[in-house]
Parts: C-alpha cells; sequence; structure tokens
C-alpha cells in the first residue's frame, strides 16, 4: 500500500522582499495517506526582478515545481542520473523522518503546488488559472 497521497509545494512571499521584484519561499513537502505531511525540502525558493503584475499563477506553479527538482544534470551525468540521485534524496530525507517509501513512489506521486493567500493577491489574475 503507498504511503504518499501526493507532494505539496507550498509558495509564499519571501520576507526578504526586493525593491521592484520578488522573492519567494517554498515548502515541499510528501502528504501521506492518512493526511500528515512530512517536510522533504524547505531550503527552496527563488527571486525575479519582475514584478508581481507580470507574472501570472501558472507561471508561479511552472516554476515552483522546477526548482523542487529534480534539477539540470551535473557535468557528466545524464538526466536519468540526475532524476535517480533526486528521489533517492527525497527518499532518504522521508526515511528518516519514520516513512517508509520508495524513491519511485515519490516519483509518480501527483504533485500539487498551492499558492498562499498572500501569493495569490499579489499575482496578475490569470483568467487561465482555476485555483
Amino acid at each position: 500500500m503507498s504511503t504518499v497521497a501526493r507532494l505539496v509545494t507550498s509558495v509564499e512571499v519571501d520576507a526578504a522582499e526586493r525593491p521592484g521584484g520578488f522573492a519567494v519561499s517554498l515548502l515541499h513537502e510528501a502528504e501521506l495517506v492518512d493526511g500528515r505531511r512530512v517536510v522533504l525540502l524547505d531550503d527552496r525558493g527563488w527571486a525575479s526582478s519582475g514584478g508581481w503584475d507580470t507574472t501570472s499563477a501558472t507561471e508561479v506553479r511552472r516554476t515552483a515545481r522546477a526548482v523542487v527538482g529534480p534539477d539540470e544534470p551535473r557535468d557528466g551525468f545524464s538526466h536519468e542520473q540526475e532524476e535517480a540521485a533526486h528521489w533517492a534524496y527525497l527518499r532518504e530525507i522521508a526515511r528518516r523522518q519514520g516513512v517508509p517509501v520508495e524513491a519511485a513512489e515519490l516519483e509518480r506521486a501527483p504533485h500539487e503546488v498551492l499558492l498562499s493567500h498572500r501569493v495569490r493577491s499579489l499575482l496578475d489574475p490569470d483568467p487561465a488559472d482555476s485555483g
């Protein structure tokens, strides 16, 4: 039986706001079938020199998924090797927190990106975005 229901990346405005631009921080978690969440990554985010009014929710979600990985391959590594290393790394983080999960289970899990109320209020309205 699967222990991970989905991956959830929460996007919040970073306290280090940039003049003329913005910064966000990410919290990447595994949501378990019992509803508990286990933190996988809490050290990710990005900054933009563009303003909130030129950014859509769709762009923020797409960027958040890219930032939490897998990364582009390092020199000498293939995409497949980099992806395998990423999922193995997240598996070990989950296991250290008492969640016995396989890397393949994490890789297959649906991934939802949740924008905080503050992020949604700052974004340019995106008619194509329903959530």
